[in-house]
């Protein structure tokens, strides 16, 4: 089983903003990345397989499948880590999650289940999903 990373989606409020950021993103760029400050060092238990999970105001929403785990050095001489994504937003069963700084090891166990592709597509606002998800009725 792969080890996941948790992470918050600052300034994005709903997946549709992250799914329109991916393919804003694709259009003229090599990669799908995003770069943070600390390494993981349980490289090998993420990679194959592992995802980031996404939380946007405050619930875990989505994850986007991990491609490739890079060093890679800031102008400022640090090194840090660049987290490369397959292009795919997948939705999780929202699960409430409180604010922390940067990111968190995820269990394979402790991961919310992917909502099924149904899901995505029955009528129900995200808004309304997240708080029965806040009432324990999802």
């Amino acid at each position: 089983m792969p080890l996941n990373l948790l992470k918050l989606c600052v300034g994005v409020s709903e997946i549709e903003e992250l799914e329109s950021w991916v393919k804003d993103c694709r259009h003229g760029r090599d990669t799908l990345d995003h770069v943070t400050r600390m390494f993981p060092k349980r490289k090998d238990e993420i990679l194959p397989g592992g995802s980031l999970y996404w939380v946007m105001r405050g619930m875990i929403l989505c994850r986007q499948p991990i491609a490739a785990l890079d060093e890679v050095t800031g102008a400022d001489g640090i090194a840090r880590c660049r987290i490369v994504f397959k292009p795919q937003v997948i939705p999780v069963r929202p699960v409430p999650k409180r604010a922390f700084q940067g990111w968190r090891y995820l269990e394979e166990s402790d991961s919310p289940p992917d909502l099924p592709k149904s899901a995505k597509v029955d009528g129900m606002p995200d808004k309304m999903r997240r708080d029965l998800s806040e009432l324990g009725l999802l």
